[in-house]
């Protein structure tokens, strides 16, 4: 199977998980307007009120359900890059394959922090090259290495999860210090991918970023009242908030910038991600498979890095 056909194949699991996140997106908008229209007498009130509500209402959404629909959605891709073929009913089939694994999985979700701890000391050391270029251009370079390998770090992590999935047998904290050391012996593997991931991301902020920041311009023009008493709110309270908050005109536009990032964000990781997701998890499993790291290859990452070697030693004790 292409690249393509296995994305294609696994296609409704991304429709599903955008679905789930436009539902989490509503039901925050609607708790943040809510508390708006509530509390009326203390608009800014209501709307902190409501913000904190809505983020209440949307985190159980992301950890038990978006989580176990991406789950599922790797365990498919896996399949179809190992095996070459992919059943009928792959949605169906998605969540038969992690069925009595969801505690496996859990561990798994648990093991990433330890992985994401591993590439933050990583970066620290990275990017200490913009700590010492110095100025804004310093600190330009600080965040553009820190951001890609924020980017590295979710591409990995999926993919250690599809090395999990693929390794049923072996304990789920030893699967995970594997694709660890997958990723530390074979870098290449997603390096060759990075051109890709960098400029699909690029091309699909600016089309659909821009197409949403229409869009909502569009409907918070619609409701400039609501803009105008928030501004006026803030400037009665004589904080320290940013300027633009007190100009209604150009707090649309910052709200509306803000819309399209995150419908951005969220067409992106449920659209376009999974399709580089699928190149990027077919060399690393190839990688893994034709090199399963051995005790020798742990040792070399436990000398380095402490956090791994406290996930090794989990690996061991379980």
């Amino acid at each position: 199977m292409t690249n393509f056909q296995v994305y294609r194949k696994t296609l409704s699991f991304s429709f599903v998980m955008f679905l789930t996140e436009l539902l989490a997106l509503l039901v925050f908008i609607g708790c943040c307007v809510s508390g708006f229209f509530i509390f009326t007498s203390m608009p800014l009130i209501g709307l902190l009120i409501g913000f904190i509500v809505g983020l209440l209402a949307i985190i159980p959404i992301n950890i038990f359900l978006v989580n176990r629909v991406k789950a599922a959605q790797i365990a498919m891709m896996t399949k179809g890059v190992n095996e070459d073929v992919l059943p009928d009913h792959t949605f169906k089939e998605g969540f038969n394959e992690i069925r009595g694994r969801f505690g496996s999985i859990t561990v798994f979700f648990l093991i990433t922090r330890a992985i994401k701890g591993i590439f933050q000391q990583i970066g620290r050391s990275i990017n200490r090259i913009g700590t010492a270029i110095g100025g804004d251009v310093g600190n330009g370079v600080t965040s553009a290495i820190d951001s890609a390998i924020q980017t590295v770090i979710g591409y990995l992590c999926d993919c250690c999860l599809g090395w999990v999935l693929f390794r049923k047998d072996e304990n789920p904290f030893k699967a995970g210090c594997e694709g660890a050391v997958i990723f530390f012996k074979h870098g290449k593997t997603l390096v060759r991918n990075i051109g890709r991931i960098f400029g699909m991301s690029f091309l699909f902020f600016i089309l659909i970023g821009g197409a949403f920041f229409g869009i909502f311009f569009l409907i918070f023009s619609a409701i400039p009242n609501m803009f105008t008493t928030l501004s006026q709110e803030i400037a009665g309270t004589g904080s320290d908030a940013p300027e633009f908050l007190a100009n209604p005109t150009i707090f649309i536009i910052v709200a509306a910038a803000f819309g399209g990032i995150v419908m951005w964000g969220i067409l992106h990781s449920i659209l376009v991600r999974p399709f580089i997701l699928v190149g990027v998890l077919r060399n690393f499993m190839a990688a893994g498979k034709a090199n399963v790291p051995n005790p020798k290859d742990f040792a070399e990452l436990e000398n380095k890095y402490p956090k791994f070697s406290k996930l090794y030693q989990k690996a061991e004790n379980n």
